[in-house]
């Protein structure tokens, strides 16, 4: 084998390494590019799954919120049930002092 010969095969060679080496790439940046996919659909998901659970959050909030009135409504509603009860007890005793 003269010079230009040895020169043609190792460029041969390398350039088989290459092109081994570029499809190796090519199958590694598939393989990212699923992964990132994979990634984006699953932080699309957490993200419905967040924004349900702070409208969630915001329910139950509510809710309570109105728990808490209906309960002070419910309270206030028998303080004056009680005061409507003394008023009309302090009526009758007026009137039986008044008959006497």
């Amino acid at each position: 084998m003269n010079q230009t010969e040895q020169t043609l095969a190792k460029f041969q060679t390398r350039t088989r390494q290459m092109i081994l080496r570029f499809n190796e790439l090519k199958k590694e940046n598939e393989e990212l590019y699923a992964m990132i996919d994979s990634h984006e659909k699953e932080i699309k998901s957490l993200r419905n799954q967040l924004a349900q659970k702070d409208n969630d959050y915001n329910s139950l909030k509510m809710a309570k919120m109105i728990e808490i009135t209906d309960g002070d409504l419910k309270g206030a509603d028998e303080r004056l049930s009680k005061l409507i009860r003394d008023v009309n007890k302090c009526i009758a005793l007026l009137k039986n002092q008044s008959d006497q």
